[in-house]
C-alpha cells in the first residue's frame, strides 16, 4: 500500500513538476515583461498534497485523468466567466456552435454567483418563443439544481435533439417566486440579418448574432432597402444580440463609417493587440441611423454601438448594454481539446472600455409598453360641425373610403423602434431645411 503511495506520490510530482516547467520556458522568455520565472514549489506541494489526500480518502475511487481535469477546469474557471477548459466534447461542441446551425433551445448564457445567466435569447428560437428573457437566472434544468454545475455542463444538458422537452426553473427580476418554462428542444439555424422598410425611406436592420457574413448580409440588406428610393434613415436593431465573431463586428461597422479607428485591444502579450480601421465608404450614404440597444446587447454588439458612438454615426437608443468588454483566445491542446483564455480587453475608438461597464445610450429608452387610450369619447373636430364650411380636400360621404388603419400601431408593437423612427422623422425634416 505504502509502495503504491509513493510511487503514486512520484508520478504526480513529475506530471505536475513537467507541466509547470513547460509554462516556465515562455515565462522565462517574457521575463522583460515582469513575470516571474520561479516555479511556486510550496505551491505545488500543497496541490500535491490535496491530490493525493483525495486519491486516498475519497468515497470513491477516482480516475487521475479525472482528477487532473478537474484541476484545469477549476484553474480556469477560477479566473473569470468567460475562460474554460474544453474537453474533447466540448471543444466538438464549441465548432458545432459557431457553424451557424445546432441543436438546442436557442440562448446566449453565461456564469454569475455559481447560476446560469441569460445574456439574450435568440430571435425565432424555442427560448424566445417560450418568453425567456436577457437577465433571467436559470437556477434548475428539470430536476436538477445548476448550482454548482459548470457552464458547459449546463450548455450541454440544454442541447439535445429536436422534439424533446426541458423544464427551466429561472428567477426574473420583479417576480416573485421561481418561474417554471417548459421548452421543445429544436435545430437552431441563425439568420444573422433581416430587413423591412418601415415606412418609405426609412428602413429597419435586425442583426440577430454576428457571424462571418454579417457585414456582406448587412450591406446587401442596405442595399435592398436603397431600391425603393432615397433612404432618408436607418434602424440597427441590436437588442438581445450576444455577439458572435469580432470581424463581423468590425465588418458593420466599417459599412457605416468612411475612416478611422474601429476597436482596439489591449493585453498582456503582444499578439493580443489589435487596431481595426474603417475603409472609405459608407452604404447609406449618410443616412442618420439609430441604434436600438438594450441590457441582452453584448460583446460584438456593444462593439459597433461604441464606434458609431464615438464617431457620431449614430444616435444610440435603449438601455445600458451588457458590459461583455473581454476577448477569449482558443487554444488547442493535445487529444482534441482546448482552454478558452481570456486575452485581452475590447476599447471603443475613444478608449473606453467596455468591460463591466458597457455602452451607455445617448438617450435612454425603458422597455415599455404601449396601450391605446379608449376611453369611449368621441374626437370631435371642426368637421364634425354641422354646416361647417367644407375644406378643399374634403370629400362627399360617397368619396373614396378611408385608408384602413393597421390592426396594431408600430408603438404598441414595439415602442422603442416607434421611437426610433420619430427621431428619424425628426432628423430628416431637419436636414431638409437646413
Amino acid at each position: 500500500m505504502n509502495k503504491r503511495y509513493s510511487v503514486g506520490y512520484g508520478l504526480v510530482i513529475g506530471v505536475i513538476l513537467g507541466l509547470f516547467l513547460s509554462v516556465s520556458v515562455g515565462v522565462f522568455a517574457d521575463r522583460h515583461e515582469g513575470a516571474s520565472a520561479q516555479i511556486p514549489v510550496e505551491d505545488l506541494r500543497r496541490f500535491t498534497d490535496v491530490y493525493m489526500r483525495i486519491k486516498r480518502n475519497y468515497v470513491s475511487e477516482v480516475e487521475d485523468r479525472e482528477l487532473l481535469d478537474n484541476a484545469i477546469k477549476g484553474m480556469l474557471s477560477g479566473l473569470d466567466p468567460h475562460s474554460a477548459y474544453l474537453d474533447e466534447r466540448e471543444f466538438r461542441d464549441l465548432q458545432v456552435g459557431t457553424s451557424g446551425e445546432f441543436g438546442g433551445l436557442g440562448i446566449e448564457v453565461g456564469m454569475e454567483d455559481g447560476f446560469v445567466k441569460v445574456i439574450a435569447p435568440i430571435d425565432d428560437t424555442p427560448a424566445s418563443r417560450a418568453g425567456i428573457r436577457a437577465g433571467d437566472l436559470i437556477i434548475r434544468l428539470d430536476d436538477t439544481p445548476v448550482k454548482g454545475m459548470s457552464l458547459s455542463d449546463a450548455v450541454s444538458k440544454m442541447r439535445g435533439k429536436r422534439g424533446t422537452d426541458i423544464t427551466l426553473t429561472i428567477m426574473r427580476e420583479g417576480v416573485d417566486g421561481p418561474l417554471r418554462i417548459t421548452i421543445t428542444r429544436d435545430v437552431i439555424r441563425v439568420q444573422s440579418v433581416r430587413w423591412e422598410a418601415l415606412e418609405p425611406g426609412f428602413g429597419y436592420v435586425r442583426i440577430t448574432n454576428f457571424q462571418a457574413r454579417t457585414a456582406r448580409d448587412l450591406v446587401r440588406a442596405v442595399e435592398s432597402l436603397k431600391e425603393a428610393g432615397p433612404l432618408h434613415g436607418l434602424v440597427l436593431d441590436l437588442r438581445n444580440n450576444p455577439g458572435g465573431v469580432l470581424n463581423g463586428a468590425v465588418g458593420v461597422s466599417d459599412a457605416f463609417l468612411d475612416s478611422g479607428l474601429i476597436v482596439y485591444t489591449e493585453g498582456r502579450l503582444q499578439e493580443s493587440q489589435f487596431r481595426y480601421t474603417a475603409s472609405p465608404g459608407d452604404v447609406a450614404a449618410g443616412a442618420p441611423i439609430v441604434v436600438l440597444v438594450n441590457e441582452g446587447s453584448a460583446s460584438a454588439s456593444e462593439i459597433v454601438a461604441g464606434a458609431l458612438q464615438d464617431h457620431k454615426r449614430a444616435v444610440i437608443m435603449g438601455v445600458q448594454t451588457f458590459g461583455k468588454g473581454s476577448v477569449q483566445t482558443i487554444l488547442p491542446l493535445a487529444q482534441e481539446t482546448a482552454i478558452k483564455l481570456t486575452t485581452a480587453r475590447y476599447y471603443t475608438p475613444d478608449g473606453r472600455s467596455i468591460q463591466a461597464e458597457g455602452i451607455e445610450p445617448d438617450i435612454r429608452i425603458e422597455p415599455l409598453t404601449v396601450a391605446r387610450n379608449d376611453d369611449g369619447a368621441a374626437r370631435v373636430s371642426e368637421a364634425n360641425l354641422d354646416r361647417h364650411l367644407r375644406g378643399n380636400n374634403e370629400h362627399d360621404d360617397n368619396g373614396a373610403a378611408d385608408a384602413e388603419e393597421p390592426s396594431e400601431p408600430l408603438a404598441q408593437r414595439d415602442y422603442a423602434l416607434n421611437e426610433a423612427l420619430n427621431l428619424l422623422k425628426g432628423l430628416a425634416i431637419l436636414g431638409q431645411r437646413s
